[in-house]
C-alpha cells in the first residue's frame, strides 16, 4: 500500500524538522516536502501532489489563511490540517482557517525542543488525523455506500431537548445545522472535541453566523429554550435534575474515548433527565465517541439521527451508531438542520 504523501509548512526550522522526523517513523506517511511560507508551499502542492498539508498560520510572505484561500481555489478536496497555537489569539485565527476551509486543526506545543511530552502531544492527535483524513479520501473514491441496518420505529414522543456531538469537521458543518433555526422551542446540548480556549472563539463564530445564542456551558446554569450550551473545551457537561428542573453541571472527570469533552458522558446524562424525550445526533468525526451514549438514549426511547456519509468529512462516530442499529434516521447535512427543527415544533399527534 502506498504511503501518505504530506508537505509540512511551517516558518520555523526546527518545527519542520521535528515534525518531519516524527512523521516519517510512521512507516505509512512519508514527508514528501517541507515549505516555510505559504508561496512556496503552492509551488510545491503543484510538484509534489501531496495527499494532505500541514500549514502553520503565522509566517511571513504568505501566511496560512491566505494560502488556504489559494489551495481550495486549485484543490478542493486537498485536506488541509492547519498547526495552530493553543492561545486565544490562535484559537480566533483557527476558526477562521477552519471557516475558509481547511480540514482540522492541531494545537501546536509551545515548546517543540524537548522529545516529550510535546512530540507525543503531536503524536498522539496529528498522526491518527492524517490517517483517517487520507483514508476518508481513497473511501470516496472507490469504495460503494454501506449498507445501513434497518431499525424498529420509535414511538414519536416530544422533544424536549436536543443533543449534539461532532468532531472533526463539526465547525464548518455547525453553520449549515443552525441556519434555518429560527425561535427554537428547545434547548440544544453540543459536544464539540476541542481543548480549552477553542470552545469560546467556537461558540462566539457560530453565535454570530446563527439566528440563536450559542455559548459555552456553566454549571447550575438551567437549560434555556432556543439557546445552545456548548461544552467547554477540557470538561464534561452533564444535566442533573435535582427537583429545580434540569441544570447543567461541569467536571473534570476523566477522558471516555480520549476525550474531554466526551459525547458520552452528555449522552447518558440526557437519557437519563429526559428519557424518550430526547433527540440526539451525532454528526461528522473521528471515532466513536457517543456511541456508548447513543445506547443509553435507545434504551430510554429516545431518538437518535446521525448525518450520512457523503457529506460527513470522517465517518467515524456517526458510521459506528449506524452499524450499531442505533440510528433511526440518516441524512445530509442539507436536511438534517430542517428536519430537526421540523420534528421538535411537531405538537402531539402530529406525523
Amino acid at each position: 500500500m502506498a504511503s501518505i504523501k504530506v508537505l509540512i509548512v511551517d516558518d520555523a526550522v526546527l518545527i519542520r524538522r521535528k515534525l518531519s522526523k516524527l512523521l516519517e517513523a510512521d512507516a505509512a506517511i512519508e514527508v514528501v516536502g517541507v515549505a516555510a511560507h505559504g508561496q512556496i508551499a503552492l509551488a510545491k502542492i503543484e510538484a509534489l501532489a501531496p495527499d494532505l498539508v500541514i500549514l502553520d498560520l503565522d509566517m511571513p510572505v504568505m501566511g496560512g489563511l491566505e494560502a488556504l484561500l489559494h489551495i481550495r481555489k486549485r484543490h478542493a478536496q486537498l485536506p488541509v490540517i492547519v498547526f495552530s497555537a493553543h492561545t486565544p489569539e490562535g484559537a480566533s485565527l483557527t476558526m477562521e482557517a477552519l471557516a475558509k476551509g481547511a480540514t482540522d486543526y492541531v494545537t501546536k506545543p509551545s515548546t517543540i525542543d524537548a522529545t516529550a511530552p510535546p512530540l507525543e502531544h503531536i503524536r498522539e492527535h496529528l498522526i491518527p488525523k492524517i490517517k483517517s483524513l487520507c483514508s476518508v479520501t481513497s473511501r470516496h473514491r472507490v469504495h460503494p455506500a454501506p449498507s445501513i441496518p434497518s431499525k424498529t420505529p420509535k414511538m414519536k414522543r416530544t422533544i424536549e431537548v436536543v443533543a449534539i456531538g461532532v468532531s472533526t469537521g463539526g465547525p464548518n458543518a455547525l453553520p449549515t445545522l443552525l441556519k434555518s433555526w429560527l425561535d427554537f422551542p428547545v434547548p440544544v446540548l453540543l459536544v464539540q472535541h476541542m481543548p480549552t480556549l477553542f470552545t469560546k472563539s467556537l461558540a462566539e463564530h457560530l453565535s454570530a453566523d446563527s439566528a440563536i445564542p450559542v455559548q459555552e456551558g456553566r454549571s447550575g446554569q438551567s437549560l434555556e429554550l432556543g439557546t445552545i450550551w456548548l461544552a467547554p473545551g477540557g470538561t464534561h457537561m452533564i444535566v442533573k435534575n435535582n427537583g429545580t428542573g434540569p441544570k447543567l453541571q461541569l467536571h473534570q472527570g476523566p477522558p471516555e474515548n480520549s476525550c474531554r469533552p466526551s459525547v458520552d458522558v452528555l449522552f447518558r446524562s440526557v437519557a437519563e433527565v429526559f428519557g424518550a424525550h430526547v433527540l440526539a445526533v451525532i454528526m461528522t468525526g473521528m471515532g466513536q465517541d457517543g456511541l456508548e451514549g447513543c445506547k443509553a438514549i435507545d434504551q430510554a426511547g429516545g431518538q437518535i439521527w446521525v448525518q450520512d456519509e457523503s457529506t460527513s468529512v470522517v465517518w467515524g462516530m456517526p458510521g459506528a451508531v449506524v452499524q450499531a442499529g442505533l440510528a433511526d434516521r440518516v441524512l445530509p447535512l442539507f436536511r438534517l438542520g430542517s428536519e430537526i427543527r421540523r420534528i421538535v415544533q411537531r405538537r402531539p399527534g402530529e406525523k
